[in-house]
């Protein structure tokens, strides 16, 4: 079998519905121009990647991806992984468009062997519990509410998302404990908008009421700054989320001390296999590769990796809408359609 063309397909994606995210980060998009990425083959048989970023991996597929793949096995996907990492040394791709070509050719792999994708990774579960992860609501009453209303909907935990602003968002942590006990696990995430003395003080008010984990405080380009906050609280760090080197980020942030757990997905770490090289890097040093955001081939990834702990379930308004993938039992099942199940 082998590559004859490389395909993007332009597709008009309506607006996400309204929400916003801590202060200074962009909220809901409006309407965007998405794309379908196929790799076609001589033998009829198509994979399939999905994203919202539709004309910037246009160019890329016109420029750098298609000439680069035509006349290549399609099953080699450990070669043409390590491709596209060549192609990113000259284009400096980014990050979310590094994964899109695995992610077609696993969906390719799948439907060759008529067989859905964790499958062929190595299936570990058939079901996994959601958290509930929530946009920035306007106040701490509403968060409040909010959770009330994801653990009547069946959501196993919740983390927040929150102003960035340290105080406020240490006393919603420390208050939404009060409020829901001991026993629901609960997680921040800072998106990013703390430099180190915030960080630090969110830090320690997380480790008092016992969350779960800390994800993403600041910026993830200095992991020395992530060493010196691991050395200052006791609420375990999440790390190395959109880290551009992927796998490469990740061994530092490891060995340098900074990980209670690390991130993984398809759609920040260089597709399906890029997502699977860290977890079995953070399965070495037996630590937990926790998969970040909500799609199909996310839960691909839930079912393979033996590792994890959660799918992550994103909350969009108040009142919720529990996503159509989280069962009333707050559970997510294993796809069971050929491929990726796109379709």
């Amino acid at each position: 079998m082998r590559i004859t063309d490389v395909t993007l397909d332009l597709v008009e994606l309506p607006a996400q519905p309204p929400f916003r995210w801590r202060a200074g980060l962009p909220g809901s998009e409006g309407p965007a121009v998405g794309g379908i990425l196929r790799i076609h083959t001589d033998e009829g048989l198509t994979g399939e990647a999905r994203t919202r970023r539709g004309r910037i991996v246009a160019d890329l597929v016109d420029r750098r991806i298609r000439p680069d793949l035509i006349g290549a096995d399609p099953l080699w996907r450990e070669l043409l992984w390590h491709r596209l990492w060549e192609l990113d040394r000259i284009e400096e791709l980014p990050i979310y468009a590094l994964g899109l070509v695995d992610v077609a050719l696993w969906d390719l792999a799948g439907k060759a062997a008529g067989l859905p994708v964790h499958q062929l990774l190595g299936t570990f579960r058939d079901a996994i519990p959601a958290y509930a992860s929530t946009v920035t609501f306007s106040s701490v009453e509403e968060y409040l509410d909010v959770a009330d209303q994801c653990l009547e909907a069946g959501y196993k935990a919740i983390k927040l998302h929150a102003w960035g602003d340290a105080r406020a968002d240490a006393e919603l942590c420390q208050k939404l404990r009060a409020h829901v006990g001991d026993d629901v696990p609960l997680m921040f995430d800072g998106s990013a908008g703390f430099d180190l003395t915030d960080a630090v003080y969110v830090g320690r008010a997380l480790s008092e009421v016992g969350y779960t984990w800390y994800e993403e405080p600041m910026r993830e380009f200095g992991v020395t700054a992530y060493r010196r906050l691991a050395e200052r609280v006791d609420v375990p760090l999440l790390v190395a989320e959109t880290s551009d080197g992927a796998h490469m980020n990740v061994a530092d942030f490891i060995t340098a001390g900074t990980a209670g757990y690390v991130r993984t997905s398809a759609q920040y770490k260089g597709g399906i296999t890029g997502a699977m090289r860290i977890a079995h890097l953070a399965d070495s040093f037996q630590l937990r590769a926790e998969v970040h955001g909500s799609d199909i081939v996310n839960a691909h990834l839930c079912m393979a990796i033996p590792n994890t702990t959660y799918y992550e379930s994103l909350v969009y308004a108040n009142p919720i809408v529990r996503e159509p993938a989280v069962g009333p039992d707050g559970l997510v099942h294993a796809p069971t359609t050929p491929g990726i199940g796109y379709e």
